[in-house]
């Protein structure tokens, strides 16, 4: 069984990644849990250390209970090293899931995000994960984490728009969505989208499924 866990209170955005990943992997017992005590989402440092407390209680709770894999469902990858100190399962961040994917896609990779605040966050990650070389550039698309699905239709165009600027200039092979919350653009995105699109909680749960 794997577990989705959500570090944010938005129930919502929970049953979509949830949704998600149930369409990816259909013969898969996959369940999803919301961190009810997080912050409603996650934009910057500040709300990732809020949500750290009740989101590792939620990573000790699914390993004792089993799980075969745990996803933190937060392209941040917020608390994903002391997720792995407590688990007895894989921990399988999104965000770092992507990056893997679309390094192997292409030889370079852009990512399109939220808020600028969020800009330092997954640049230190992808360092971290010894992928620099092949990250072009995170761009944030000045949409907010909540609205991709409270105005869901303008913040998509937004996406597409940042997405379009990073198929021109950036000369990449991949584009990685860089929010749980962004996992239905693929989905709706038209033929002028050229580039392959990677969405976090589709590659982390596909992972998760080897386990």
């Amino acid at each position: 069984m794997i577990i989705i866990i959500n570090p944010n209170s938005t129930e919502s955005m929970t049953q979509a990644m949830l949704q998600t990943a149930q369409n990816a992997c259909p013969n898969i017992a996959i369940k999803g849990w919301t961190s009810h005590q997080g912050p409603a989402a996650i934009q910057g440092p500040e709300d990732g250390e809020a949500c750290l407390p009740h989101l590792l209680k939620l990573v000790k709770k699914a390993s004792t209970e089993g799980a075969s894999a745990i996803i933190i469902g937060c392209f941040d990858d917020t608390g994903l090293e002391a997720a792995r100190n407590l688990a007895t399962c894989p921990v399988i961040g999104i965000g770092q899931a992507a990056y893997h994917l679309a390094s192997l896609v292409g030889d370079q990779f852009s990512v399109v995000t939220t808020l600028r605040v969020s800009l330092p966050i997954l640049e230190a990650n992808v360092h971290d994960y010894g992928l620099s070389q092949h990250l072009v550039k995170v761009r944030a698309s000045g949409v907010q984490v909540l609205a991709l699905e409270t105005d869901a239709d303008a913040a998509a165009k937004r996406v597409f728009q940042e997405i379009l600027l990073a198929q021109k200039e950036d000369n990449v092979h991949s584009v990685v969505l860089g929010c749980a919350g962004m996992s239905h653009i693929p989905d709706i995105a038209g033929p002028e989208i050229k580039v392959r699109l990677i969405d976090g909680v589709k590659t982390a749960v596909q992972l998760g499924a080897m386990f």
